[in-house]
């Protein structure tokens, strides 16, 4: 099978209780696996990764007027998509928002298949949960950059 190689870019994106919005998502080729993932998505032809992001912030959240703050990580994620191998370079900016309320009517058909249900975490909550959260050891970097800030040069994840 062909790999499709893309470039995406994620936003850990934080509220004013410090909380994380995951989305939960599903393959519709293997409906009953479940994982919660950050906002974000392809870069279009000629996008570079910041305007990516906040273009993928809007279409996901449809909150507008999201600062993105700086890049804070990085690394590569092998998936398949629809019977469709992917390799992806993705990059995640963090973000912090005061609004919590999310409009989801902007994101595109072939998405919506794709997720589920968006829920905001606190750092307990991931460290609890059973559930498949993605990028493995989120909680481990949130609570780095919580404690910490951002670092000076980003870390692969």
């Amino acid at each position: 099978m062909t790999v499709r190689r893309r470039q995406a870019a994620r936003i850990l994106l934080l509220d004013g209780l410090d909380r994380v919005l995951l989305f939960l998502g599903s393959d519709p080729a293997v409906p009953d696996v479940t994982w919660w993932f950050t906002p974000g998505g392809g870069l279009e032809p000629g996008e570079d990764v910041r305007d990516a992001a906040a273009r993928e912030l809007v279409e996901e959240t449809g909150l507008r007027g999201v600062e993105l703050g700086p890049l804070v990580g990085y690394g590569t994620v092998s998936f398949s998509f629809r019977g469709q191998r992917y390799e992806q370079e993705q990059w995640f900016h963090l973000a912090r928002t005061e609004a919590t309320g999310l409009d989801r009517s902007g994101t595109g058909d072939e998405e919506h298949a794709e997720l589920l249900a968006a829920r905001w975490w606190t750092l307990e909550e991931l460290r609890r949960t059973a559930e498949t959260v993605y990028p493995a050891g989120l909680a481990d970097f949130l609570e780095r950059l919580l404690v910490q800030g951002p670092p000076v040069v980003p870390v692969r994840l």
